[in-house]
């Protein structure tokens, strides 16, 4: 926790932020006693920077420029001077447009909301997947093909359909698969798919006779139907905005930057943190912990399905991000999320 700065640093802290936001060079003293409304001199304005310098909220790039924010005096800025904007109308418009309506499906909403997220802040929009233990078995139905494959059609909450093509150790005929369908759809709709794969498991270790010998075979064909995935991914959306930010713009750093956002790895394991967040969470610099994002901000925020975290979303810029129009952002287009993925 930074220690609480006196107004006139915290007034000349701040603007030196918004404006170093908006143009990107570095701030001098007589920039700033132009833009003040403190009455103080330049010398003064001088003094009071070698302080917040001192202190580690500024910092000057070279000798004779001016002086540009730190992580720290991001993090006072974000915390402490930040006025909370709205989100223009316009723009909750355009959002709501896109991520409410009650006919589309999940994964076209989650691209939705990241193409929306880097078109409104002109940087990269990444939007978790829902996690699949929010799944919901409705339905599942067989159809055969050939060469000892079956079709599984799961109807999953409400009005998601997911298709997958398994592989099974012998032909199995509509009618026999038919069967299997309705013992498992009996038994087993209305479980979410996460723990459906052990209950599944576990029950066939409890049959014994001729009729759970069919249960049996229900089981073998729909192991893999309801086997989960390993890791939660994303989509990402505007990467090459990243390009147009000058303090990105060194090549090693863009080709390691770009790297992690193909491995996905080290941004899963960022946003995992982010899950049991309340509302909008900042990670400026290095406080993120990944040195490739280390002259980057990732503003998050987590949505929900039916009450449940199901994943988060994001911008990643430049430290120097309008943090004003950003945090708005994220925030709006998770609550629009969450109201599009509704399942009832």
């Amino acid at each position: 926790m930074s220690k609480t700065l006196e107004p006139r640093a915290a007034e000349l802290l701040k603007l030196l932020v918004e404006r170093y936001i908006h143009d990107g060079q570095p701030v001098g003293s007589r920039t700033l006693s132009r833009m003040a409304s403190l009455g103080v001199s330049p010398a003064t304005i001088r003094n009071v920077m070698a302080d917040l310098d001192e202190l580690g909220f500024v910092a000057s790039p070279h000798t004779s420029a001016g002086r540009v924010p730190t992580t720290r005096g991001y993090r006072y800025f974000v915390d402490s001077l930040l006025a909370p904007e709205s989100l223009p109308q316009e723009v909750y418009a355009s959002l709501a447009d896109e991520l409410l309506p009650r006919d589309r499906a999940p994964e076209n909403l989650v691209q939705a909301a990241s193409t929306l997220l880097s078109s409104l802040s002109h940087m990269a929009g990444v939007v978790t997947v829902p996690r699949r233990n929010l799944a919901v078995l409705r339905r599942i139905e067989f159809l055969p093909l050939s060469d000892r494959r079956v079709l599984a059609i799961l109807v999953v909450n409400q009005r998601e359909v997911q298709n997958r093509i398994l592989n099974v150790d012998r032909d199995y005929g509509a009618d026999e698969l038919e069967r299997l369908a309705n013992i498992l759809n009996e038994r087993y709709a209305g479980r979410e798919l996460a723990g459906l794969r052990r209950a599944l498991q576990d029950d066939v270790m409890d049959a014994q006779n001729r009729v759970n010998q069919t249960l049996r075979d229900a089981v073998a064909v729909a192991d893999q139907a309801f086997a989960a995935d390993e890791q939660q991914d994303y989509v990402l959306a505007g990467g090459a905005n990243l390009l147009g930010f000058s303090e990105l713009a060194d090549v090693q750093r863009l080709r390691q930057l770009f790297d992690a956002l193909d491995r996905k790895r080290d941004l899963l394991n960022l946003f995992d943190q982010c899950l049991g967040a309340q509302g909008v969470q900042i990670f400026i610099g290095d406080e993120s912990g990944y040195r490739v994002l280390d002259e980057c901000s990732v503003v998050t925020s987590p949505y929900y399905v039916d009450g449940q975290v199901a994943g988060v979303l994001g911008v990643i810029g430049p430290t120097r991000m309008a943090y004003h129009r950003i945090i708005p952002l994220v925030s709006e287009t998770a609550k629009l999320l969450t109201q599009g993925l509704k399942t009832e």
